[in-house]
């Protein structure tokens, strides 16, 4: 049995935890916040329960494998609501389109808009769920060290198919053509870190896992599936340490010893980092053990970070979806202000969660329970006023979306952007969601999962494969355990033979 020291316990980090328990490893997991979760984490004050990261529960399948894999279901966890529409968007003078969740009205919605378009809706998702199929259980399960994994004959045969060399806006415009349908089509791209010109049309995947699978609620907020994913880790004899920011990885002859939290050295036979990568390297790793120096990081094309604000309203506010998207302007404007010319952008779009609208436990009686979030270039200037006039320009446009005041009612307000991804997650340059997923970083392009140098040391979440968002983080933690048991079983292998000499 070797001791295995996890850094971070966002939802790569409890992945890998829970399977490496399960295999029958000791396994310690250093926190350096006071709870699980990482930016999944909520927020538990005046009477509310905000999520402070994720909030889209998408590829429901990928949650269920994991519980699967735990020896339980997802049922027995935590309570699962399909949301009827799965969310709206407000195009402003050009109305509101609520998305369906049944497909049959999906494709009426389409028809309504652009003629002919439901039967290309049909062409697009035949592409798309072969993609997800392919995507999901082929390609997002390789760990990304060689270019011999593309060797399985389903990937090669299928990678045109796959279309990682056509742009997804391109793609997109080739089956519609009303200005609507493109905003919809394009929106889950806008959090994967380019512009639709510069995302591969792989990822027209997202659309099927949207609009097809369906947009789903977990009752009580993700941290239900947070706490869920912990207990999992408890059951396999999994530790907890929460407030113990490891400090240093103590290495000697090419090998991880022992990883310092709080001034104490602790011996371990294997780390596996959850933690940002960059951070990870930079700060905790000597020199001569980094797999990338400053120049390499500097160079990466990373996903947005974000301005969020977190809102308890003492009324009931009318008109309100669970999910609404202000896409008042062209996605096309905003994307430019993030990932061409870094700025705080001009014509903002930004999200707006309800939870409440779903879920009575997140807000008292009779009150609201909002998230708002714009999407922001990394590493670009915070501060409190900035951040106040763009809360004041988004809380405008709700309420006219609305017709109900809004400002005068609100009890709690609390604001998270650059400078807190920073300093909660020593997020490189305050990204909210990890490196983009571009071309060039795409499978074996990113960032590897083992230390080229030190033997026992392994990386995973975000910034490593499959990619950005929860479903991934959560294949990436099994991935890496994956890893890691093989890594283990080679050494044991090695000393049993050294023994018999």
């Amino acid at each position: 049995m070797a001791r295995i020291a996890i850094i971070g316990s966002g939802f790569a980090g409890l992945s890998a935890a829970a399977y490496l328990g399960k295999t029958g490893h000791e396994v310690l997991v250093f926190e350096k916040n006071e709870t699980a979760g990482g930016r999944a984490r909520q927020l538990i004050t005046n009477g509310y329960v905000f999520d402070m990261g994720p909030s889209w529960y998408w590829m429901p399948e990928v949650f269920e494998d994991f519980f699967t894999d735990m020896d339980t279901t997802v049922s027995r966890q935590y309570d699962l609501t399909l949301l009827d529409p799965g969310f709206v968007i407000n195009f402003g003078e050009g109305g509101v389109l609520k998305i369906p969740a049944k497909y049959v009205e999906l494709r009426n919605l389409f028809e309504s808009l652009e003629q002919g378009s439901a039967v290309r809706l049909d062409a697009f998702m035949k592409e798309a769920a072969y993609k997800y199929k392919t995507g999901m259980q082929k390609m997002a399960q390789m760990p990304g060290l060689s270019v011999m994994e593309f060797l399985d004959m389903d990937v090669i045969s299928g990678v045109f198919r796959m279309q990682l060399f056509t742009g997804f806006s391109k793609h997109v415009r080739k089956y519609f053509t009303h200005p609507q349908l493109i905003a919809l089509m394009e929106f889950p791209v806008l959090f994967l870190g380019a512009m639709p010109s510069e995302t591969p049309a792989l990822y027209s995947l997202m659309n099927y896992a949207g609009l097809k699978l369906g947009t789903w609620y977990p009752g009580g907020g993700f941290g239900s599936v947070v706490k869920a994913m912990k207990e999992t880790v408890l059951k396999n004899g999994g530790n907890f340490y929460f407030n113990a920011p490891v400090e240093k990885i103590e290495t000697l002859n090419n090998s991880v010893t022992s990883v310092k939290v709080n001034g104490e050295s602790i011996k371990v036979d294997v780390v596996v980092s959850s933690a940002d990568y960059h951070f990870t390297e930079q700060c905790l790793l000597d020199k001569e053990y980094r797999n990338y120096d400053e120049s390499y990081w500097d160079s990466r094309t990373l996903a947005p970070s974000a301005l969020i604000y977190y809102v308890g309203v003492n009324k009931k506010i009318p008109g309100l979806n669970h999910h609404t998207l202000f896409f008042e302007s062209p996605l096309e404007s905003h994307s430019q202000d993030i990932y061409v010319n870094p700025k705080w952008p001009e014509n903002p779009l930004f999200y707006l969660c309800c939870p409440s609208k779903t879920d009575k436990s997140v807000a008292p009686e009779g009150h609201e329970n909002l998230f708002f979030l714009m999407p922001l270039a990394p590493g670009i200037t915070d501060e409190p006023e900035l951040r106040e006039e763009f809360f004041n320009k988004m809380l405008e446009r709700v309420e006219k979306l609305t017709g109900f005041e809004i400002k005068t009612s609100i009890d709690y307000k609390q604001s998270y952007c650059v400078k807190d991804f920073i300093n909660d997650y020593h997020s490189y340059k305050g990204n909210a969601y990890g490196l983009a997923n571009t071309l060039r970083q795409t499978a074996i392009l990113k960032p590897k999962m083992k230390n080229r140098k030190l033997k026992n040391m392994f990386y995973t979440g975000q910034f490593t494969v499959p990619g950005p968002g929860v479903p991934p983080s959560i294949i990436s933690g099994k991935i890496v355990s994956s890893l890691i048991v093989k890594h283990l079983s080679t050494v044991s292998k090695k000393n049993s033979y050294e023994a018999a000499l």
